[in-house]
């Protein structure tokens, strides 16, 4: 597999990599190194500012751009984009003993329920780090990260995979949202969620 991935979506707006990591060491720096090489700058000249809220931003005359990563276990994903607000989430495939109890708190019944009726163990754990990373990554970009509420918004597993179907108006319309469900690494599923702003 190969360490870099930076898919183009289809609209061409919004691009990824992954990128290994130690774990307790920061990740701005190879997440700056990443975003200027891809903005074609020097990453010390790369105009990038935390919000009150601590979420990553790029500014003047890439005001226009936004970025976010996320960082777990080995991992790194790190994201940018061009005229959209975009959050990416990483977590690392393990078992989750308290999914259901996490779950009953933080997600929606009808998320809960399609959880309960998963038919193993495994099968459930996968399933919630779906749902959590796909809550994280639309709530990242909205710039108020989980602490906005993750029973705020709520997702249905389809054939093209986890689709927004309700979300605060505070987030704007479920349809404005984009989900590209990740799986960058084996045993880590990821989330890049982007809408656009113009």
């Amino acid at each position: 597999m190969s360490l870099s991935a930076p898919p183009i979506t289809p609209a061409g707006a919004v691009r990824w990599a992954w990128r290994p990591h130690l774990p307790r060491q920061p990740a701005e720096p190879l997440a700056r190194d990443w975003l200027a090489a891809q903005l074609g700058i020097v990453a010390a000249e790369l105009p990038l500012a935390r919000d009150l809220r601590g979420r990553p931003r790029l500014a003047g005359v890439l005001a226009g751009w936004d970025c976010n990563w996320s960082h777990s276990g080995d991992g790194l994903l790190i994201a940018l984009g061009e005229g959209v607000q975009l959050g990416i989430d990483l977590e690392r495939l393990r078992p989750r003993a308290r999914a259901l109890e996490l779950a009953r708190r933080y997600f929606t019944a009808a998320e809960v329920a399609w959880l309960h009726a998963a038919p193993s163990a495994a099968v459930r754990d996968h399933a919630f780090l779906r749902l959590w990373c796909a809550k994280e990554a639309v709530l990242k970009a909205h710039g108020h990260g989980i602490s906005f509420g993750l029973e705020r918004l709520r997702f249905e597993d389809g054939d093209g995979g986890l689709r927004l179907v309700e979300c605060d108006p505070a987030l704007g319309s479920p349809q404005d949202w984009r989900l590209q469900e990740l799986q960058p690494a084996q045993d880590y599923l990821g989330a890049l969620a982007w809408r656009p702003t113009r």
